[in-house]
């Protein structure tokens, strides 16, 4: 099998990365269905990049698998690159967050059935506090702006008794959605991205699952307040455009994704940081 390097793309200029998409999905228009060649599938580094690598170096080449990873760090050129057919698939993100962006931008991924992988639980993390309660009247909490994500935010905060949100907020809740604050909590939305790096300048922030790791916060040690897995619908998977979850390559990497071993690598390399979901 032929060894690929790992390409890591860095969030690109909108126009930029929209004319670059273009001219790739014009070059692969006439063959967009050959399903003869690697599957090149995008992912956040961690952990999906890494679990990716894991079954490229382990599994694909056994199952008569060519798999390319390419490395993105934002939450959106994944599904752009997949719907535009510059990419065959991406594994990256949860229901709710997909159910939004083929809303907001008229595309059409789906879930390839069977194929949720792990869950990464969302948690708050302080420099100055050990426990959510001990956050002062009037401190800042910073939270990921896309709208899925926040949302989930603000319900892990109600779940710690923080705040409370209307009645039927569901996941596009925002602060505007805050029926109680006794604290006076202010919010802060900022880039999922940017939050390990806000740290330093408010009083605690809700972190994404994969950008914690990065980071080198451990949600299982390091979070004051954490998600529970049982029950969580923010479970990741492998999705392709519509119509392409039949293709060969794509159900064997499915497979892979929720093997045995695959489970196994998720445990012994994450400690409970990121979960198997199958």
């Amino acid at each position: 099998m032929r060894n690929t390097a790992k390409i890591t793309t860095a969030v690109l200029a909108a126009g930029a990365l929209t004319l670059g998409l273009t001219a790739c999905g014009a070059d692969k228009g006439s063959d967009a269905a050959d399903t003869s060649g690697p599957l090149t599938v995008a992912a956040t580094p961690t952990p999906q990049g890494e679990i990716l690598t894991y079954v490229k170096d382990n599994l694909a080449e056994k199952a008569g698998l060519e798999l390319e990873v390419k490395e993105f760090t934002d939450y959106v050129t994944p599904n752009t690159a997949v719907q535009q057919g510059e990419l065959d698939a991406n594994y990256f993100q949860h229901q709710p967050y997909l159910d939004d962006f083929n809303k907001k931008n008229g595309t059409d991924i789906v879930a390839v059935p069977g194929a949720t992988v792990h869950l990464e639980p969302l948690g708050v993390y302080s420099k100055g506090v050990k426990k959510l309660t001990d956050l002062a009247k009037g401190a800042t909490i910073a939270l990921p702006n896309d709208t899925t994500n926040e949302a989930r935010a603000l319900k892990l905060l109600e779940a710690n008794g923080v705040i409370k949100l209307k009645a039927g907020a569901g996941y596009d809740a925002t602060p505007k959605d805050i029926a109680s604050n006794p604290k006076n909590l202010k919010f802060k939305e900022l880039e999922a991205a940017q939050l390990p790096r806000s740290l330093g300048d408010v009083d605690a922030a809700v972190i994404n699952g994969n950008y914690a790791l990065e980071a080198d916060l451990s949600p299982a040690k390091d979070a004051i307040a954490a998600e529970s897995p049982k029950g969580n619908p923010y479970g990741n998977f492998l999705a392709v455009k519509k119509g392409s979850e039949d293709d060969p390559r794509v159900k064997k990497l499915a497979k892979l994704l929720t093997s045995p071993e695959v489970k196994k690598f998720i445990e012994d390399k994450y400690s409970g940081s990121v979960v198997a979901a199958f």
